[in-house]
């Protein structure tokens, strides 16, 4: 791990900026073979050195602004989980430098929701406006290509909520197999036969929990993972409400899912409407509900975009080939 050249000299005086790195390990930061901040480097033409504890930037450009920003988002990621990823790195230097994409500060001025692993800040615009939105409105839309973080962000909320006893219960639910949820040819019992269409749900949960408290509100029914026919006839008073991959629900199934809204109750419902998979993709109930409940207090929509992709950088790049192909696939050829 290096320390600060002596080459830097009055550059150093005149354009560095330091930031502490006190509570976090440096080669952590740093990575193996100092691969994560040589990328750092070359992205923003910049030299990171460690000097007494501190990590000197010395840059001539004129955004070492943004540099400085970027190293507090990733200290912030580090904090929180421990150690950083490629990915991590990756995503954080593509929305520092995002066209028109704001800088936000790690220490105090990104979106943060609390849950009990620790803070979870939002790490782009969209999830930014999505965090926003959904303290703000009753019933919130999350509409976004895979990857956007939105079901993670939007169990992360419901933690947040029950941990502050704004709610008195979490309830997550997803479509299990399509829209007609068709598992009698799955083998087991029907705990057996669901359990694997709502696993995502269950791994948002398990980390921001430990197992065993996770478990006891599971048993005290406080939080509640179930499929989405199983919210039929019902009221949900003084709950975070989740509706998951919502894509895959009729017109009929929004509309039943919807009024399950109760007294001091949210509604949160996140989908891809790329990734349909009903046999008629236009009869998806999360495609018409926009036309339906607009101009509804208390609704809010809000569109993700690859832009907002922080799973891995491969990710967006894929959604980009994909879109890219569909355009072709339906262009129009001439004679």
């Amino acid at each position: 791990m290096r320390g600060v050249p002596a080459t830097t000299g009055r550059a150093a005086a005149d354009d560095g900026l330091t930031l502490s790195l006190k509570g976090v390990e440096p080669q952590a930061l740093f990575g193996p073979g100092d691969v994560y901040i040589r990328k750092i480097e070359e992205v923003f033409s910049a030299r990171l050195a460690l000097r007494a504890g501190d990590l000197q930037i010395v840059s001539s450009r004129s955004d070492a602004g943004r540099l400085k920003h970027a190293l507090l988002e990733l200290v912030a990621i580090l904090k929180r989980k421990g150690q950083l990823e490629l990915q991590d790195v990756d995503t954080v230097l593509r929305l520092s430098l995002a066209e028109g994409g704001p800088v936000q500060d790690p220490a105090g001025n990104s979106v943060v929701v609390n849950t009990p692993t620790g803070a979870l800040r939002t790490r782009s615009p969209g999830q930014e406006r999505l965090v926003q939105a959904a303290w703000a409105n009753l019933v919130t839309f999350a509409i976004g290509p895979a990857g956007t973080g939105k079901t993670y962000l939007a169990v992360a909320m419901a933690v947040a909520a029950l941990l502050e006893r704004s709610v008195q219960r979490i309830v997550l639910t997803r479509p299990a197999v399509e829209a007609g949820e068709n598992l009698g040819f799955l083998p087991g019992d029907l705990k057996m036969k669901v359990d694997p269409y709502l696993r995502p749900l269950y791994d948002s949960l398990f980390d921001m929990m430990d197992p065993e408290r996770m478990a006891r509100l599971m048993e005290q029914q406080i939080v509640e993972v179930a499929p989405l026919a199983f919210m039929r006839g019902r009221t949900l008073n003084n709950s975070f409400i989740i509706l998951d991959e919502a894509q895959n629900t009729t017109p009929g199934q929004m509309k039943m899912f919807l009024t399950r809204l109760g007294q001091n109750s949210k509604v949160l419902v996140t989908g891809d409407v790329t990734q349909i998979d009903l046999a008629e993709p236009s009869q998806s109930g999360l495609v018409q509900i926009r036309a339906v409940l607009r101009g509804v207090k208390d609704v809010a929509f809000v569109e993700l975009e690859k832009a907002d992709v922080v799973r891995h950088r491969l990710v967006r790049d894929i959604i980009h080939a994909y879109e890219e192909y569909d355009g072709r696939a339906t262009r129009p050829t001439g004679d």
